[in-house]
C-alpha cells in the first residue's frame, strides 16, 4: 500500500531579510605594502602568542602608507593572510585609487561607525551616484539600563575564551595560559592573569586590565597589544593595572 501523497510545503513569503549590524573588527595598519615584509613578521607574532588572530576578519589600514596605488600588492597580502589562517575583509583609510585597486580583489571599502563618505572608493566615473535611503534612527536604551558586570568564579582554562559583551568582566580565579578572556568594558582578574586579556574591545581606549599577578601570554586594549616577550618593563609577578597613554601601553603597580 503506498503511501498517501504529502501536502506541499508552501514557500516562505520572505526567503531571506537584511539588517543592520555592527561588529568589532581588528585593523591591521599597513606600515609597508610588501607582504614578504608584512606577512612573515604577522607569522613571528602568531608564534609568540598561538591563537590570537587566527580566523579572525581583519581591514586593512591604507592610511599610513605613501605609496602609488600599483606598489601594494593586494593579492600577495590575500593569500599570505590566509595563509596564516587570518580572513581580510576590506579595507579603510588610503587614497580613493588605492581603495579601487583594494576592491578589483575582493576588499571594499570599510567604513567605521560615524565615518565619512569620503572614506569610500570613488565610484566609476560612468556611474551615476545613488543617494541611499537613512536607516531609521535607533532607538535609544531606557534610561539607567546598563548590562552588569559578568563575574567568572572558576579558572578560566587553556583553550577557553570569556566574552563580557557590552560590559566589564571580573575573574576571581586564575586565567590558565591558552585561555583568553574579553571585555568590551574593564577587565579584573582576582588571580594569576597567565593566559590572553583582551580589554575595550569596543574601541575603548580608556578600557584597563587589574591584574592580581601580572604574568600573560598576550595584553590588549582597544586593539593596540603586546606579548610577552614585549613586556620586559612591567612588573611580571606583581599586582598590576594596564592602561593606554596615547598609543602606548602603561604598566602601573597597585599598592
Amino acid at each position: 500500500m503506498s503511501a498517501a501523497p504529502r501536502p506541499d510545503t508552501p514557500p516562505r513569503l520572505e526567503p531571506f531579510r537584511l539588517r543592520g549590524a555592527n561588529f568589532n573588527l581588528l585593523v591591521l595598519r599597513l606600515l609597508d605594502p610588501r607582504p614578504e615584509a608584512v606577512v612573515p613578521a604577522i607569522g613571528d607574532q602568531f608564534r609568540r602568542a598561538p591563537g590570537f588572530l587566527r580566523f579572525a576578519p581583519v581591514v586593512l589600514g591604507l592610511g599610513d602608507l605613501d605609496v602609488p596605488p600599483n606598489a601594494v600588492d593586494f593579492q600577495g597580502l590575500i593569500e599570505g593572510l590566509r595563509g596564516l589562517e587570518i580572513v581580510p575583509i576590506g579595507t579603510t583609510g588610503g587614497t580613493a585609487e588605492m581603495r579601487n585597486a583594494a576592491m578589483a580583489y575582493g576588499l571594499p571599502p570599510i567604513r567605521a561607525t560615524g565615518g565619512k563618505e569620503t572614506e569610500e572608493a570613488a565610484p566609476p566615473a560612468a556611474a551615476t551616484p545613488v543617494e541611499p535611503a537613512p536607516p531609521p534612527p535607533a532607538a535609544p536604551p531606557p534610561a539607567g539600563l546598563q548590562r552588569p558586570t559578568m563575574v567568572v568564579e572558576q579558572p578560566v582554562r587553556a583553550g577557553q575564551r570569556i566574552w563580557a559583551e557590552g560590559r566589564d568582566l571580573i575573574v576571581t580565579a586564575t586565567v590558565n595560559a591558552g585561555g583568553e578572556v574579553i571585555a568590551d568594558g574593564n577587565i579584573h582578574v582576582y588571580g594569576a592573569l597567565r593566559g590572553r586579556a583582551i580589554a575595550g574591545g569596543s574601541n575603548n581606549a580608556d578600557a584597563r586590565v587589574f591584574a592580581q599577578n601580572f604574568d600573560p601570554e598576550l595584553i590588549s586594549i582597544a586593539g593596540y597589544y603586546a606579548v610577552r616577550e614585549g613586556l620586559a618593563g612591567a612588573p611580571i609577578g606583581k599586582a598590576v593595572q594596564v592602561r593606554l597613554t596615547g598609543e602606548r601601553m602603561r604598566f602601573d603597580p597597585i599598592g
